[in-house]
C-alpha cells in the first residue's frame, strides 16, 4: 500500500544559490586587489608608449661616468641627499630619475632610496619605443 503526501521533501541541491555567493567572492577579491598598491620602487621599463609626466619634480641624472645632477645641477654622491632634501622641501614630492644604461642599478637603487626616505615619488626616465 503506498501513501500518498502532499508535503514531499525535495532531495534535489540547487546550485544557484552557491553560484551567486562565489560571484560575489570574486568580485570582491578583484575590487580588493586591485586597490593594494605594491611595496615596490615605482620604475617604468625602458621602453615604454607612455605619455610625458607634466608635474613639477626634481630631476636627477646619472652619466655614464657616474656623475650626479640634481635639475642640471653637479653635485657628489654625498651631497647628494642634502640638496634632494632641500629640492623636495620647495617642489612638489616627485623625483624623476635620468640615468645612463651603463651605469650599475646599485646607484640608481642608491637614489631611489634617499627619494623614498624623503617620502618622494620615484619614476624613472624611459626612451620612446619608436
Amino acid at each position: 500500500m503506498k501513501l500518498n503526501t502532499k508535503h514531499k521533501i525535495d532531495t534535489q541541491f540547487s546550485m544557484a544559490s552557491m553560484t551567486d555567493i562565489v560571484f560575489l567572492l570574486l568580485i570582491f577579491f578583484m575590487l580588493t586587489v586591485s586597490s593594494v598598491t605594491p611595496q615596490a620602487l615605482l620604475i617604468d621599463l625602458p621602453l615604454s608608449n607612455n605619455a610625458d609626466i607634466l608635474l613639477p619634480q626634481v630631476n636627477v641624472m646619472i652619466t655614464a661616468d657616474l656623475t650626479y645632477y640634481v635639475d642640471h645641477q653637479k653635485t657628489t654622491r654625498e651631497q647628494l641627499e642634502g640638496l634632494l632634501q632641500q629640492k623636495l622641501n620647495t617642489a612638489q614630492r616627485f623625483v624623476l630619475l635620468q640615468v645612463d644604461r651603463s651605469v650599475p642599478i646599485a646607484h640608481m637603487i642608491y637614489v631611489a632610496d634617499i627619494a623614498a626616505s624623503l617620502h618622494a615619488k620615484v619614476a624613472v626616465a624611459t626612451q620612446p619605443d619608436l
